[in-house]
């Protein structure tokens, strides 16, 4: 317990102090993220956040975790210290998605090869149980991927991805602190404490950004934590044993992670790249339903909580029902907003079409009025 609680003030104290320093640096070399017609912030906002994040993660994880012979954490770390370079230096020159990706392949190799981290069983869900080693690899991978995008994906709004991650992050450290997975618990609190010191800055009006370096540090150590939080919760020995873990662990990721696939399911459709640009994703939804910042994060926040509680509450009628349910809720909760942008937009073009008219015939009426004048 000790070990968690000193990683997790640790990582907050270390991010909350570096931020300022790292604010006023970013102003100085004008490191910015300048604003245009997809992005909602209207000013120059720094975007080094990621960079006081990682630096309170990685010191508060490294000297919290207890360094034995089978210690993950200094691989996970590698990981880590390559998506951080990755993500520094997309924030501050851009580099291409295939570059990224080739990154981010690199990392989740490294968690898997050193770090000894797969998906080697989905305990019922879709009827697949112990899977062959090749597709656990390919499994592995692709999760790792597409749940450190989710996070990069997320992060639209102002404290949005941050408290998401918050939430994730203290859901799974809890559950690693109850079954005694300290090294798991020390990485998810140092996190959590990173990224309530980095909140406090990002909070609508945000002083800065976490940029792709926070963001995909966020999803790289999300897809750790759920990873083995799948393969520990449904092994009959924990203490705190789980139904439906693959679900469950679904659910604790589930605004960034059914956003990003709902998204990357419509791109495709589109025959578009799953990564151009839209303003699709559930956080331009609301905000197009006239919701402020703080709205967008609340709303994404008590949704993503009620997933888990859903989920949780139904996971003993098997894996295959409960992720019937939680998907099902899930596309019922999009479609609602969807349909109320819709009508908002019906709306606000059916009213700009009647100023419209107005003005034409207000003209009309004062030409004909002119004319007449003359005729008399």
């Amino acid at each position: 317990m000790y070990n968690v609680t000193f990683s997790a003030f640790l990582a907050f104290i270390a991010t909350f102090f570096s931020i300022p320093v790292i604010i006023q640096v970013a102003k100085e070399k004008r490191l910015f993220d300048e604003p245009d017609e997809r992005k909602v912030h209207k000013t120059v906002i720094p975007t080094l956040g990621g960079l006081g994040i990682f630096a309170g993660f990685i010191l508060a994880t490294l000297l919290g975790s207890k360094h034995d012979l089978n210690n993950e954490i200094p691989y996970f770390s590698a990981a880590a210290v390559v998506i951080f370079f990755l993500g520094i230096k997309d924030d501050i020159l851009i580099i291409s998605a295939s570059k990224k990706f080739i990154g981010q392949l690199l990392a989740a190799g490294i968690i898997i090869k050193f770090g000894g981290l797969q998906i080697n069983n989905m305990f019922g869900l879709f009827g697949i149980h112990a899977i062959p080693p090749f597709v656990s690899v390919i499994l592995t991978f692709f999760t790792i991927v597409v749940i450190t995008n989710s996070f990069n994906l997320i992060d639209g709004v102002d404290g949005l991805a941050g408290t998401l991650g918050l939430l994730t992050t203290l859901v799974f450290g809890s559950y690693f602190l109850y079954v005694g997975e300290i090294n798991y618990a020390v990485m998810a609190f140092a996190l959590s404490g990173s990224l309530l010191g980095f909140l406090i800055y990002n909070f609508s009006p945000a002083k800065i950004f976490m940029g792709d370096t926070g963001s995909l540090l966020l999803g790289l150590i999300n897809s750790i934590l759920v990873i083995k939080f799948i393969n520990l919760s449904h092994t009959s020995t924990v203490s705190f044993h789980l139904d439906s873990a693959p679900v469950i662990g679904f659910s604790i990721l589930m605004i960034p992670l059914f956003d990003t696939l709902r998204i990357f399911t419509y791109r495709i459709l589109d025959r578009r790249s799953p990564f151009s640009p839209d303003r699709n994703h559930i956080h331009h939804i609301l905000l197009d339903l006239g919701q402020s910042h703080r709205s967008v994060t609340l709303i994404c926040l008590l949704a993503n909580i009620f997933f888990i509680a859903l989920a949780y509450f139904t996971s003993n009628l098997g894996s295959n029902v409960c992720m019937s349910i939680i998907m099902l809720a899930a596309s019922i909760f999009t479609g609602v907003i969807y349909i109320l942008r819709i009508k908002k937009n019906t709306s606000r073009q059916l009213e700009e079409t009647n100023q419209k008219t107005s003005i034409i015939k207000s003209h009309k009426i004062i030409t004909i009025s002119g004319s007449t004048a003359k005729i008399k």
